[in-house]
């Protein structure tokens, strides 16, 4: 039986703060064993493009993993649908963006897509990452980790349809007041 094939795609600005969440992310990431059965493929980018359709190719999971405004601490993670847009920008793209874009180019479907989105609060120039990031991003590496370990789509719908709040096939998201332990079997 083949590995399972995983490309996680992480972008961000490492000199605004929080944004260096995704590099960050991937740098941890990348250093760490791949578990039995699964091949991790890491990319970075400064943001993300159309042209990271390409990096799906071949591949059974993708993860998205970027700094967000827009969730609550540490991180969120979901399912990412694929979306069509009429312009493209120098400013980078969605994920569901990317799988539309897939979806375009090889005339198949994206294999399953998630985001994890990790909790960022200052993004000035120049700024380094602020504690509360690290903690979250200490937090999200954790729960990667069991992501890994149970690399098959319907496991992570679960996971992400557990809503942060309760374990789901065997993975946890850590509460800000759980801190940034080992995901709960």
């Amino acid at each position: 039986m083949r590995p399972t094939r995983l490309v996680v795609l992480a972008w961000g600005n490492e000199s605004r703060g929080d944004d260096g969440l995704g590099p960050a992310f991937l740098a941890q990431a990348e250093s760490q064993s791949d578990p039995a059965g699964v091949t991790t493929t890491f990319v970075a980018d400064y943001q993300l493009q159309p042209e990271h359709a390409i990096d799906l190719d071949g591949q059974d999971l993708a993860l998205f993993v970027d700094a967000s405004r827009d969730v609550d601490a540490p991180y969120a993670f979901r399912r990412v649908e694929p979306a069509r847009t009429a312009t493209f920008t120098t400013h980078g793209v969605a994920p569901g963006v990317v799988l539309g874009a897939f979806a375009a180019t090889f005339g198949r479907a994206a294999p399953p897509a998630y985001e994890l989105a990790i909790r960022g609060e200052t993004f000035g120039l120049g700024e380094p990452l602020g504690a509360p990031a690290r903690n979250a991003l200490e937090a999200a590496l954790a729960f990667f980790a069991g992501l890994r370990k149970a690399a098959s789509a319907p496991a992570w719908d679960r996971a992400a349809g557990s809503a942060g709040a309760t374990a789901a096939a065997g993975l946890s998201q850590p509460t800000p007041a759980a801190g940034a332990g080992a995901p709960a079997n």
